[in-house]
C-alpha cells in the first residue's frame, strides 16, 4: 500500500482549492432562520468553475474529454469542496458518469459523458430507497416491455433531483438482479415532490409511474450499482473529512484567541485533551477514507472483500464527523449556535453527512458478517 498522492491527483486537488478559495459557507440564508431550501438550485456559478478546471470531467477518459483519474483523485476534491460547504451535485455527477463510462454501451453514452464533463448536463442518483433504510434498488421496480423497460417505484431524499437533468435510478429487474436507468427529470410519468435537508438542501421525493425508457437508458450489467454505492460512499465519507478538517481547525483558531482568566482557551488542559481526542478522529477518518479508496481503484485482493474497507471508512467517517462538530461547538461556547458564525451550518452538515452513512452500529454488524464469512489468518 502507497498513499502517497500522484502528481495528477495533487494537482486536481490543488485546482479544487483554488476554485473554490473565494466560495463562502454563509452564501446563503442559515439553515435555521429558513422554512424551506436555503436556495432553489446549486451554486451554477461554482459549477461552471468546476467545469472551466476540469473538475467535472476528472473521472472520464480522454477519449471523453476527461482526465483518466480515479476514486482517490475525486476525493481530494470533494474533500476541498466541503470544507466550504460548496452546494454542488459533484459527488452524485462524477459518481454517475465513472460507472456509466464503465458499463453503457457506446451509444448514446459517448455523447451524454462529454456533454456531462463540460457541465452542460448534469445528473445525481437515487441511493436512498423508499424510506433511507431499506436498500435503494428495492424501491424501484424495472420490467421489460419488447425493446424498452417500464420503471415503478419511489425513491427518496434524492439530493438535487429538482435541479439535475438525469437521475440514475438503481431497480430491481427479473431473477432480483439490479439495473441502473438513467431517467430525465422532465419525463412522462416522473414526479418530483420537495423535501428538504438538514442542512437546508431542497432535496425530492422521485416517482415513477409506468416511466417508459429505451434500452439504451438502462444499464444492466453485474455489478454496475454496486460500483456506483461504493463511489457515492467513499465520496460522501471524504465530504465528512473534508468538513471535520475545516471544524477542527475553525475551533483550533478559536481557542487561540479567545481568553478566559487571562488565557487563551487552548492552553487549558481539559481543552486541549478534547481537541487532541478529535485530532484522533479526523486522522482515523483520513486513514480508513483512502484505504477504501484505494481498495476501489486498485480491486487488488485482501483479507476482506473492498466491502469492508468501505465499511470502515463509513463508521469512523459517521461517528467521527458528529464527535468533532459536537465538541467544537461545545469549545466554541455561546458561538457555536450564533447564527451569525458559520459552526452552525457545519454541524448541520456533518448530521445529514451523518445520516447520509447511516449508523456505525449497521456498519459494525456488517463488518462482522464479512469477518465471520471470510476468517483472517
Amino acid at each position: 500500500m502507497d498513499f502517497s498522492f500522484t502528481e495528477e491527483q495533487q494537482a486536481a486537488a490543488e485546482a479544487a482549492r483554488g476554485v473554490c478559495a473565494g466560495v463562502a459557507p454563509d452564501a446563503v440564508p442559515s439553515p435555521a432562520l429558513t422554512a424551506g431550501a436555503v436556495a432553489e438550485g446549486f451554486d451554477r456559478e461554482l459549477w461552471a468553475r468546476l467545469a472551466g478546471a476540469d473538475l467535472l470531467s476528472l473521472l472520464l477518459a480522454e477519449e471523453h474529454g476527461g482526465a483518466g483519474l480515479d476514486a482517490v483523485a475525486l476525493c481530494l476534491v470533494l474533500r476541498e469542496t466541503a470544507a466550504v460547504l460548496a452546494r454542488v451535485p459533484l459527488l452524485e455527477h462524477s459518481a454517475a458518469l465513472a460507472v456509466l463510462q464503465a458499463h453503457a454501451g457506446q451509444e448514446p453514452a459517448g455523447a451524454l459523458l462529454a456533454r456531462a464533463g463540460r457541465g452542460e448536463v448534469t445528473l445525481t442518483v437515487a441511493a436512498h430507497g423508499r424510506t433511507g433504510h431499506d436498500p435503494a434498488q428495492l424501491a424501484v421496480t424495472a420490467r421489460r416491455d419488447g425493446a424498452r423497460w417500464v420503471l415503478d417505484g419511489t425513491q427518496t431524499a434524492v439530493a438535487w433531483a429538482c435541479d439535475a437533468d438525469l437521475v440514475v435510478v438503481p431497480a430491481v429487474a427479473d431473477a432480483g438482479r439490479t439495473v441502473l436507468a438513467v431517467v430525465p427529470r422532465e419525463h412522462a410519468g416522473v414526479g418530483i415532490a420537495e423535501q428538504y435537508a438538514t442542512g437546508g438542501e431542497r432535496l425530492g421525493e422521485l416517482r415513477l409511474d409506468s416511466v417508459t425508457l429505451g434500452a439504451g437508458d438502462v444499464v444492466d450489467a453485474e455489478g454496475a450499482w454496486e460500483e456506483l454505492r461504493e463511489l457515492l460512499t467513499v465520496g460522501t465519507c471524504a465530504q465528512a473529512l473534508g468538513l471535520g478538517g475545516r471544524v477542527l481547525r475553525m475551533t483550533a483558531e478559536y481557542t487561540g484567541k479567545r481568553e478566559q482568566f487571562g488565557f487563551p482557551l487552548a492552553t487549558f488542559q481539559a481543552v486541549a485533551v478534547q481537541a487532541a481526542d478529535r485530532y484522533i478522529d479526523l486522522r482515523a477518518m483520513e486513514a480508513t477514507l483512502w484505504q477504501a479508496a484505494w481498495r476501489i481503484t486498485a480491486r487488488t485482493p485482501g483479507a476482506l472483500p473492498v466491502a469492508g474497507d468501505v465499511a470502515v471508512a463509513k463508521i469512523w467517517a459517521a461517528e467521527g464527523v458528529r464527535r468533532i462538530v459536537q465538541t467544537a461547538q461545545h469549545l466554541h461556547g455561546g458561538f457555536g449556535a450564533d447564527v451569525d458564525y458559520p459552526l452552525h451550518r457545519y454541524h448541520a452538515w456533518a448530521k445529514q453527512l451523518e445520516l447520509a452513512l447511516g449508523p456505525a452500529a449497521a456498519h459494525e454488524e456488517a463488518l462482522g458478517d464479512l469477518l465471520a464469512a471470510h476468517p483472517l489468518s
